[in-house]
């Protein structure tokens, strides 16, 4: 018989966490609140309007928050109702990083807006918001998603993802990012990691990973200026990378490019709609390989 690894407990929250503000692409003001849910079948949902869908990668959708990313790989996740055209909503991915990073299987994520707020381009402020609303641990548990053969997915540009089969006596998943943007970026190479099945992973998600920034370079940053992007923002509120440093800011960590990488990671990965069990390592990975291994790791699931 197959050895698998312990089931894991289903967590909810103990009541709604509202989050307002202004989005990061559309630059409109959004609300967000996170509800409890109380099922029978487990699962993250989303509600836009009328529509209710799974956050999952069945619901991924590859519309472009805006005619700049038409042509190159998507820049955020967004989440589409298959039953409504309309009802999407992009940018979700930092919201699924923190539930995911508290260990909630359970939620009901209601949006007012095209994205949840944006915030300081961190989860620390959502982990915040669903922390003051409580946790609570259902009696009930789900299975994990168990890796039990090397799966690789590569981009073709550098870009890596291998997800490897972890001890079953040890629980959880470990993520790993390792960032390199190559010899004279202005981001020396660097990596993070978080191991959901460690005994403070919540505690180190929220304080170590959660707090981490969106970034971008300073040449994208005038690029996506140039498209009429990201006006509402300045350097001090947006972190932007140049070649002496953050522009006008400071890094909270020596290595927050990869951690928010790293955090990046964890959301996307949440698409699979269960934990997973397993190692995890990424190598100059975005969104668009993070959605092809959520694919593979099902696909493969599937297969066993």
């Amino acid at each position: 018989m197959t050895q698998r690894p312990p089931s894991v407990r289903r967590r909810t929250l103990s009541g709604p966490a509202d989050l307002s503000g202004v989005t990061l692409f559309s630059g409109v003001k959004s609300s967000c609140t996170v509800l409890p849910r109380h099922e029978t079948a487990p699962g993250l949902f989303v509600r836009l309007g009328e529509s209710v869908f799974p956050a999952t990668i069945a619901c991924l959708s590859d519309a472009p928050i805006h005619p700049a990313f038409a042509s190159i790989p998507p820049r955020c996740t967004a989440l589409a109702s298959g039953e409504d055209a309309d009802a999407i909503v992009w940018t979700v991915e930092h919201v699924l990083s923190a539930l995911a990073g508290l260990g909630v299987t359970d939620a009901i994520v209601e949006i007012n807006g095209p994205e949840p707020p944006i915030f300081d381009g961190s989860a620390g402020p959502i982990v915040d918001a669903l922390t003051a609303a409580g946790l609570l641990d259902l009696q009930s548990t789900v299975e994990p998603l168990t890796v039990r053969e090397p799966v690789t997915v590569e981009d073709g540009r550098g870009g890596r993802i291998t997800a490897e089969p972890r001890p079953i006596d040890q629980s959880g998943c470990l993520y790993r990012y390792e960032l390199d943007y190559g010899p004279g970026a202005p981001i020396q190479p660097q990596r993070a990691d978080w191991d959901s099945g460690s005994p403070d992973a919540h505690a180190r998600y929220a304080e170590e990973v959660a707090p981490a920034r969106t970034f971008s370079l300073e040449a994208e940053a005038k690029q996506m200026a140039a498209a009429g992007l990201f006006k509402h923002l300045s350097p001090k509120e947006m972190l932007v990378i140049g070649e002496g440093g953050p522009v006008d800011n400071t890094l909270r960590f020596e290595n927050e490019p990869a951690r928010h990488k790293l955090l990046d990671l964890i959301g996307d990965l949440a698409l699979v709609g269960r934990p997973i069990h397993g190692v995890v390592t990424a190598t100059k990975a975005g969104h668009a390989l993070n959605h092809s291994m959520a694919r593979a790791l099902l696909g493969a699931a599937a297969e066993t």
